[in-house]
C-alpha cells in the first residue's frame, strides 16, 4: 500500500477515495466447508470451513488489497423474504452436523484478525453487502465483494466487481454478461423468470436459463415479457407465463437485494488495521495452523516442529475407512431430501443448450467454476469404453440447466438435397436424398478444443464430477485424450451401497424410483433391430434432447440420493472404499491380462476330442445318435424312450432337463444324467474360454480386457464380463488348463494372493464362536477339528472321509444348507443328514443362534448388514410361500459372509493402491477374482513383493481371528497356485 493510500485509509470515507473489501462470510463458509478434505483440530473438531476460512484473511492481511474490510455474515434463516413469499428458502435443511460446531470458530478467526464482523437480524447478509457497496460508491470509493455467490452480480457496475477467492479469479461486467447473457443491472430480470431451486425461488415452470436470457434480451424487462404475452404465438411457454404471472412477479422482489438495508458500522470504522500480533498468533497456535503462522512470519518458534505439507490431523472415519474429500457433499441447500425435493418438482426436464462454439462453451465453463460441481456423461458408439468412440459429452450444473457438446456426429456434418433440390439437414428418414460434406451445417467443436477447454475442470481438485456409472465414462474420457478426473461422485455407486439387492441401479429405474421422471428411451433416438443406427448419426438436436437429460437427471439423482448415506451411517463403506475402486478397477481394465493363444488353442482341441468321446459314450448308452445340445432330443431319449419315471415338462410341453433336474437323476443312480453333465460343462468351458478368449484379444495390446461390474451383485462382490473371468474353475484339470494360458510378460511373472477360508473365519468372528475362533488362532486344520469336534474323534490321523464331512457342513452352513442339500451331496439319506446338523449345531449352538437372529434380523429390517456396515437388501425375506421364503433366507445368512469377503478385500485393494506407488515396484494388479488378488510383478522383485502383499491383505481389517493369505507366483496363472 501507498503512502498516500495508507493516510486515505485512516480518513472518513466520505471525503476520501478508497477501495472496501466485503467478504461474503456465510458464502464462503459453504464453499471452504466443500472444497477441502475433511480435517480436525487438535482437539478433533471438525476445521476444514475454518482452515479454508483463515488461510483467505491470512491473504488479504499480506496482500492488503483495499483500504477498508468487512466480513458480512447471515443471522439466521428468518428474513423478510419470508413474509413476502413464505416458502422462501423453506426446503433448506439443517447444516451439516461437521459444520456446525465451525461457525464459533470462524467468528473467532475474525476477530483474531482484528476484521470487523458484520450481521443483522431480519436481513440476509447478500442485503448488508449491497448497502455497504451502494455507500461506498456514493462516497466516491470502490467496492470488491469476495464471493462468486450469482445472487451478488446484481450489483456488479464500473465501481463494483466480485473476487472469487477460491479460484482467485474476478467477475466484472463481462463475466456477468457471459453468465447471464444480459447487463448486470438486468440479471434480476433472468432470475425472476427462471427461479432458482436452491433458494425455491418458484419463477416461471419450463423457463430455464436460456429461455430467461432471450425472453429478456428481447423484451428488456419482466413486465414488459408479461405485457407482450398477448402477441406471443400459442405455446406452453406463453401457456406459462399467462398462468405464472405473480408467481414471476413475487421472485423478482424475492431476489432483488435490498441496498437500503440497515449497515450496523460506519463505514470509516472498517478501515483496514493490523491485527494484534500476539492474538493472532496464539489463535493460530491453538488452531495448529502451523503453515498460515509460517507465512504470516509471527513467530520462529511456532514452526520449529512443523511437518512438511501438515497443518492439522487428518481424520479417520468409521469402520477403519480413512476419511476421505468431502466433496461427495452438495451446499447447504442441497444436504436432504423432502418429501417433495425441489430436484423432483422443478424445474422441467427441457430447454437444454447443444454447444457448438467456443463462446458456448467458455460460458458453461466459467459456470462449472463458479458453482464447484457439475454431472457430466458421454455418449459413444458403442459400450466397449476402450475400443468405441467418444461422440458427445453432456453437462449439468444445476437441475433443469444442462447441455450437450457434439463432438464427432455424422448426420452433423451433412447436408442433404432432397429430389426437388431442396437443401435440408440429413436425417434417417431422408432416406430419398443425396448427401455431401458441408461442415458449415450444424458445426461441431474440435476435439482438441473441448479437451483444452474442459481439461482444467476434470483435473481441477476443488472442483466434483458426478458421473453414473463413472468407471466407464472415464475411461472413455481417458482414450479421447482427457487426463485422469478427481475428485468424482458415483451416483450408480451410491445408489448399490444404499440399497444393493433392493432394486436396479441404472439410471432409468433410479429416475422413476427417486425422481418420479421416465427419461428418454435410448432406442427412441437411434431405433431398434436392422433400423438402429449408431449415436454418432443421430441429429444433433436430438441427441441434445437426449443427452443433456442424461447429465440433468445424474445431477438430480446425486442431490437426492448422497446426502442418504450420511444420515444412514453408509459413508464410510462409500468413501472408504467403494468409491476408491472405481479408479483402481479402470486401470486394472487397461492394463488386461496377457493370453497364450496358442495354448488355448491347445486346449480347444483336447476339449473338442474329449467331446467327441464322451458324446460316442453317451449314444451307446442312450441306443442311437442325437443332438447332445438339444434338451427337447435329450427329454425324449431319457423319459420316452429310456422310461425314467418322475419327469416334469416345461410349459412349451418339452420335458425339463436342466442341470438341477440331471443332478437329481445323477444321483438316483442313473448314468446317462451324469455323462450329459460332464459333456455340458466340458462344452461351455471350450466355448466360454478355450475359443472365445482368442477372438477376445485386443488387437493393439496382445491381452484380454475384462470389465468389472461394481452394482451387479447383492452381496457386495465384484463380478466380470467380456470376458467373465469369475466363473473358471479352480481345482478341476479342465479350469487348470485354462488358466495356463493366462501369462506374464517376458522378464515378469504373475502373482496370485487368496484369503484362505475367509468366509468360515467370518462365521467364526460374527457367531463368536469359541472353538472355531481357536482353531483359527492356532492355525489348525478347521475341517478336521470340525469334524473332531462334532463326530468325537481324534484330530491326528483322521478319517479323510469324516475330514470330507466336516468340509461340507462348514461350508454348507455357510450358504444355509438343508439336510436334503447335503444328503444329496455328502451321497447319504436326507434323514442321516439331519442328523449331522443337529450334531454340528448342538456342539456350535451359536452358529444356529446366529442364524436364526439373523434370518429375524432381516424379516425386521428388509437387509442384513456385514460386519463392515454394508447392507444388502433381501428380497422375498417375507414371502408367504415357504420354498421362496426359505430361499431368501437361506440368503441372509450367507449375505453378512460373502458381503463381509467383499468388503475386506476391497479394503485390502484400497489399501495396496494406496501404498503401491511408495513401494515402487514394477507391478500391477490385473485381476480380482472374488477372494484373490492376480498381480504382474517384475521377476526380480517378484519374491519381496509377494511378502509385501500378504501383509497389506492380512491388515485390511481386524477380526477376531487372523486373516491367513496364500500367495504364489508363476509364469502362468495355474501354476501361481
Amino acid at each position: 500500500m501507498s503512502e498516500s493510500q495508507e493516510k486515505a485509509s485512516q480518513q472518513d470515507p466520505s471525503v476520501s477515495p478508497f477501495k472496501l473489501v466485503v467478504i461474503d462470510g456465510s458464502g464462503f463458509i459453504f464453499r471452504a466447508y466443500h472444497a477441502l478434505p475433511f480435517m480436525s483440530g487438535p482437539e478433533g473438531v471438525p476445521v476444514n470451513a475454518v482452515y479454508g476460512f483463515t488461510n483467505m484473511l491470512a491473504r488479504f492481511l499480506k496482500e492488503r488489497i483495499g483500504t477498508h474490510l468487512a466480513v458480512i455474515f447471515d443471522a439466521g434463516r428468518q428474513t423478510f423474504r419470508n413474509k413476502i413469499y413464505p416458502q422462501y428458502k423453506a426446503h433448506r435443511p439443517d447444516v451439516p452436523e461437521d459444520l456446525i460446531p465451525q461457525f464459533a470458530l470462524i467468528r473467532e478467526a475474525t476477530a483474531a484478525f482484528g476484521i470487523p464482523a458484520i450481521e443483522k437480524e431480519g436481513w440476509e447478509a447478500d442485503d448488508l453487502i449491497a448497502a455497504y457497496a451502494k455507500k461506498a460508491v456514493a462516497a466516491g470509493g470502490r467496492c470488491i465483494i469476495v464471493s462468486s455467490d450469482k445472487d451478488l452480480m446484481q450489483l456488479v457496475n464500473a465501481s463494483v466487481s466480485m473476487f472469487d477467492p477460491i479460484k482467485s479469479r474476478t467477475i466484472g461486467i463481462e463475466e456477468v454478461k457471459e453468465r447471464f447473457g444480459v447487463e448486470p443491472g438486468k440479471v434480476i430480470e433472468v432470475q425472476a423468470l427462471m427461479g432458482d431451486s436452491v433458494d425455491n425461488v418458484p419463477g416461471v415452470p419450463g423457463i430455464g436459463p436460456k429461455t430467461a436470457t432471450q425472453l429478456i434480451q428481447e423484451y428488456g424487462s419482466l413486465e414488459e415479457v408479461l405485457a407482450a404475452i398477448p402477441q406471443m404465438k400459442p405455446s406452453k411457454r406463453r401457456e406459462n407465463l399467462e398462468n405464472n404471472r405473480e408467481a414471476a412477479r413475487i421472485s423478482l422482489q424475492l431476489v432483488k437485494l435490498d441496498d437500503e438495508a440497515p449497515c450496523p458500522l460506519p463505514l470509516k470504522s472498517l478501515s483496514f488495521q493490523d491485527p494484534n500480533p500476539q492474538q493472532l498468533e496464539e489463535w493460530l497456535q491453538k488452531m495448529q495452523f502451523r503453515s498460515i503462522l509460517q507465512r504470516l512470519n509471527l513467530s520462529e518458534n511456532s514452526v520449529k516442529n512443523k511437518e512438511a505439507g501438515e497443518d492439522i490431523n487428518s481424520s479417520q472415519g468409521g469402520g477403519g475407512a480413512s476419511s476421505s474429500s468431502q466433496f461427495g457433499r452438495q451446499q447447504d441447500a442441497q444436504e436432504q431430501e423432502e418429501a417433495e425435493p425441489f430436484w423432483k418438482t422443478s424445474p422441467y426436464y427441457s430447454d437444454y443448450e447443444g454447444v457448438t462454439t467456443e463462446k458456448q462453451l467458455d460460458q458453461w465453463v466459467n459456470l462449472i467454476t463458479q458453482q464447484g460441481y457439475f454431472a457430466l456423461d458421454t455418449e459413444t458408439t458403442g459400450l466397449n469404453p476402450l475400443e468405441d468412440t467418444l461422440v458427445g459429452i453432456s453437462l449439468a450444473v444445476t437441475p433443469g440447466q444442462a447441455c450437450y457438446i457434439p463432438l464427432q456426429h455424422k448426420a452433423a456434418a451433412t447436408v442433404s438435397v432432397d429430389l426437388l433440390g431442396h437443401s435440408q439437414a440429413s436425417s434417417p428418414e431422408n432416406d430419398l436424398s443425396i448427401s455431401r460434406h458441408d461442415e458449415k451445417i450444424f458445426p461441431q467443436l474440435p476435439l482438441a478444443v473441448v479437451i483444452e477447454k474442459l481439461s482444467p475442470l476434470l483435473a481441477a481438485p476443488a472442483i466434483l464430477k458426478i458421473f453414473q456409472n463413472a468407471k466407464f465414462d472415464m475411461e472413455v474420457l481417458h482414450n479421447a485424450g482427457f487426463p485422469v478426473i478427481t475428485p468424482i461422485e458415483d451416483t450408480m455407486l451410491i445408489s448399490y451401497v444404499l440399497s444393493a439387492g433392493k432394486h436396479g441401479n441404472g439410471m432409468d429405474e433410479l429416475s422413476l424410483l427417486y425422481l418420479g421422471h421416465a427419461p428418454i428411451p435410448y432406442d427412441e433416438v437411434t431405433g431398434t433391430g436392422r433400423k438402429r443406427i449408431s449415436f454418432a448419426e443421430v441429429p444433433i438436436e436430438k441427441a441434445t434432447r437426449y443427452a443433456a437429460e442424461d447429465a440433468d437427471v445424474t445431477l438430480r439423482l446425486w442431490l437426492a440420493l448422497k446426502p442418504r448415506l450420511l444420515k444412514e451411517k453408509l459413508l464410510g463403506v462409500y468413501e472408504g472404499y467403494e468409491r476408491p475402486l472405481i479408479a483402481i478397477l479402470a486401470a486394472m481394465e487397461e492394463a488386461g491380462i496377457k493370453i497364450d493363444a496358442m495354448e488355448l488353442k491347445a486346449v480347444s482341441k483336447d476339449f473338442a476330442q474329449r467331446m467327441a468321446v464322451m458324446e460316442e459314450g453317451i449314444h451307446h448308452l442312450a441306443g442311437r445318435s442325437f443332438n447332445l445340445a438339444s434338451p427337447k432330443q435329450l427329454g425324449e431319449i431319457l423319459y420316452d424312450e429310456m422310461g425314467i419315471p418322475g419327469g416334469k415338462k416345461t410349459k412349451s410341453g418339452t420335458w425339463s432337463t436342466d442341470a438341477s433336474t440331471l443332478q437329481t437323476l445323477a444321483e438316483q443312480g442313473y448314468d446317462l444324467p451324469v455323462r450329459i453333465v460332464e459333456w455340458r460343462q466340458l462344452a461351455k468351458l471350450k466355448s466360454t474360454y478355450a475359443d472365445a478368449l482368442i477372438e477376445q484379444v485386443n488387437a493393439k495390446t496382445g491381452r484380454v480386457h475384462t470389465s468389472f461390474q461394481m452394482t451387479v451383485t447383492s452381496t457386495g462382490r465384484l463380478s466380470s464380463n467380456d470376458p467373465n473371468l469369475q466363473n473358471i474353475p479352480i481345482r478341476n484339470e479342465e479350469g487348470i488348463k485354462i488358466r495356463k494360458a493366462f501369462i506374464a510378460n517376458p522378464g515378469y511373472r504373475l502373482l496370485s494372493a487368496d484369503y484362505s477360508q475367509i468366509e468360515l473365519r467370518l462365521l467364526a468372528h460374527v457367531a463368536n464362536i469359541p472353538a472355531l475362533k481357536e482353531a483359527f488362532v492356532l492355525g489348525q486344520d478347521i475341517h478336521a477339528r470340525t469334524a473332531s469336534e462334532v463326530f468325537g474323534v481324534p484330530v491326528e490321523g483322521i478319517d479323510p472321509l469324516i475330514r470330507r464331512k466336516a468340509k461340507a457342513i462348514n461350508f454348507g452352513i455357510i450358504y444355509g444348507i438343508s439336510a436334503f442339500g447335503l444328503s444329496r451331496q455328502l451321497g447319504i439319506s436326507p434323514k442321516e443328514a439331519k442328523e449331522y446338523i443337529e450334531i454340528y449345531f448342538a456342539r456350535y449352538p451359536e452358529i444356529y443362534n446366529y442364524m436364526e437372529t439373523t434370518k429375524a434380523y432381516a424379516k425386521k429390517h428388509g437387509y442384513v448388514q456385514t460386519p463392515f456396515g454394508r447392507r444388502l437388501w433381501i428380497n422375498g425375506i417375507g414371502e408367504k410361500n415357504s420354498a421362496r421364503r426359505g430361499y431368501a433366507e437361506r440368503q441372509a445368512i450367507n449375505a453378512p459372509l460373502q458381503g463381509g469377503a467383499a468388503d475386506i478385500i476391497k479394503r485390502a485393494m484400497v489399501l495396496l493402491d494406496h501404498e503401491m506407488n511408495a513401494w515402487k515396484a514394477h507391478a500391477k494388479l490385473l485381476l480380482q477374482v472374488h477372494d484373490e488378488l492376480v498381480f504382474e510383478v517384475e521377476e526380480k522383485e517378484v519374491e519381496a513383493f509377494s511378502q509385501w502383499v500378504k501383509t497389506v491383505m492380512e491388515q485390511a481389517a481386524q477380526i477376531s481371528v487372523p486373516l491367513v493369505v496364500d500367495t504364489g507366483y508363476a509364469c502362468n496363472w495355474a501354476d501361481a497356485h
